[in-house]
């Protein structure tokens, strides 16, 4: 009897099961057919309708292969891997590295030395600090300056990619992402002296607001802090007037006030 209940309970459940299937209802949304590199302009060959649960919408998906066709891809994508917004660049914009640019920002190559360069660790998708040695003209000795904080790195030497197995690779040129103002900050800082990176953690965001440039003379000491200014005395209060008292006196119809 066990054994019996069992299989119609299992026979049951399975039914049910089978049902929820057969009514989900499933849309169609874009994917990659291939592997595809970053830089690949998308074809109608490198891209598929696929099934996709209606109740799990993926937020950026297309639901057409024509809104990706011609567009190029500023991130790899894996086979079968849907496609989304964040992954194309603008048609037209070019392949490789200048697909990653956006509108309105500057691919800036960045020349130093495999010491300077956080020791391999720059890959694209890193955040950097830019420093900068330089001398200025009638100061005693150089001074470093933070000229831009929290910048994306585009490009280490060739590769626009991480490494997957994130090897360091020693390079003397970074391509980073800045504003036609900050690339003329760079530009000129490389040109007045040398340029240092400070790796940043990817999530740290936070600029900071009090960074002033350290000077030679003040790293060794020649020359001490300037002090803080001083607090002005606080002046006593002064002291209130003395309290006057008046008083009438009357003599017949003659009235006199006396105030002392």
């Amino acid at each position: 009897m066990a054994a019996v209940l069992a299989g119609v309970v299992t026979f049951v459940v399975f039914k049910k099961l089978r049902a929820n299937v057969a009514q989900q209802q499933l849309t169609q949304i874009v994917a990659a057919v291939n592997d595809l590199p970053v830089g690949a302009t998308l074809t109608a060959k490198d891209v598929a309708m696929v099934d996709w649960p209606s109740n799990m919408p993926l937020a950026g998906s297309f639901s057409k292969a024509e809104a990706v066709v011609g567009k190029p891809l500023i991130h790899s994508i894996g086979a079968k891997q849907p496609i989304f917004q964040r992954d194309l660049g603008i048609e037209g914009s070019g392949i490789g590295l200048s697909a990653k640019i956006p509108p309105g920002m500057r691919a800036t190559a960045v020349k130093s030395n495999e010491i300077v360069g956080v020791a391999g660790f720059l890959y694209p998708g890193s955040h950097v600090d830019v420093l900068a040695t330089y001398v200025v003209p009638e100061h005693p000795g150089s001074m470093t300056q933070t000229v831009l904080q929290d910048v994306e790195v585009l490009a280490a030497g060739q590769t626009i990619e991480p490494d997957p197995q994130g090897k360091p690779q020693e390079v003397n040129v970074v391509t980073l992402l800045l504003t036609p103002e900050d690339s003329q900050k760079v530009q000129l800082a490389g040109n007045q002296g040398s340029i240092q990176f400070i790796l940043r953690n990817g999530t740290d965001s936070k600029k900071s607001e009090d960074l002033t440039p350290v000077r030679l003379d003040q790293l060794a000491g020649l020359v001490k802090p300037p002090a803080p200014p001083a607090k002005a005395a606080k002046r006593a209060p002064a002291p209130a007037p003395p309290q006057k008292y008046s008083l009438e006196v009357i003599q017949g119809t003659k009235s006199t006030v006396h105030t002392f």
